[in-house]
């Protein structure tokens, strides 16, 4: 994370049915280039609508969305070239189940960015490798798990170079295999490319991976900072009818009962060294 902004939020509303329905309500926020942005919130929070806002495949009633400093609710600009910057993953997969998973991957670089074929099939392979899946580019996608399907929506958007890529609940349909597999293909494109992400999620033991967490609730944003900032937090978050990670969880009940443990547990392992330190001062 180098500390230059890279989308500015200002005043951000979105409303439906003449302002009766306030999906997002007045949102400021900034995120910086390399940041991972984890949001959470409870169902019909917001927080899909205030993503697909950020590239305006939802049109914002009001405020303004900066991108590099470019504002793209004004109308003079031309939005498709900031799509190409930040890329756009969802829960579905949205492969051709009849073509491979390289000609799957080569259609967007032909059509949009004017490849030919050699080009764009040597683009898929380097982007495969990237997700670990070049043994896969002959494979159908009905051969695929759930992880590795979602591996390849992310190596598809990876083809338009983006700055940034916006997950929206992308392991909610994936078991325990797959959602590791693609939290930690997400992570090490932030880490060895330094590719800005922001991700929905309602697994907190994912959201604890982030640099910073927000929490939407009733289109605001309610809480946003570091993910012990937050999750130290828990009767508020449950107010919000959040979970929290369950070791947090815990530690929090063995507070209540008395035992002297650190607001701020988010892992195993800080748990147990906690309860280490606790059995060496006895």
């Amino acid at each position: 994370m180098n500390g230059d902004t890279l989308i500015r939020v200002e005043k951000l509303q979105k409303h439906y049915n003449g302002g009766v329905i306030k999906a997002l309500d007045g949102i400021n926020t900034e995120i910086k280039k390399g940041e991972v942005v984890v949001v959470i919130g409870p169902s019909g929070s917001g927080k899909s609508t205030f993503l697909r806002c950020l590239n305006l495949l939802e049109v914002p009633t009001g405020g303004n969305i900066f991108f590099e400093g470019v504002d793209i609710t004004d109308e003079k600009v031309n939005i498709n070239i900031h799509r190409q910057k930040m890329g756009m993953v969802f829960q579905h997969f949205n492969l051709f189940p009849h073509m491979t998973i390289l000609k799957n991957m080569i259609i967007a670089p032909m059509k949009l960015r004017k490849k030919s074929e050699a080009e764009a099939t040597e683009l898929a392979m380097k982007l495969l490798r990237r997700v670990g899946l070049e043994d896969r580019a002959n494979a159908y996608p009905s051969q695929l798990s759930g992880g590795q399907k979602q591996r390849i929506a992310i190596a598809g958007v990876l083809a338009m170079k983006p700055d940034c890529i916006v997950l929206d609940e992308p392991t909610a349909m994936l078991d325990p295999v797959g959602r590791k597999e693609v939290m930690e293909t997400i992570e090490r494109l932030n880490r060895e490319e330094g590719i800005t992400i922001i991700l929905i999620t309602h697994y907190m033991d994912e959201a604890v991976r982030g640099d910073r967490v927000y929490v939407i609730d009733d289109g605001h944003l309610v809480m946003q900072g570091h993910p012990k900032e937050i999750f130290a937090q828990v009767e508020t978050l449950k107010g919000y009818g959040l979970d929290v990670p369950q070791v947090t969880e815990t530690a929090y009940l063995l507070r209540k009962e008395g035992i002297d443990l650190p607001g701020d547990i988010l892992t195993i392992e800080e748990m147990v060294g906690a309860l280490c330190q606790l059995k060496s001062a006895i």
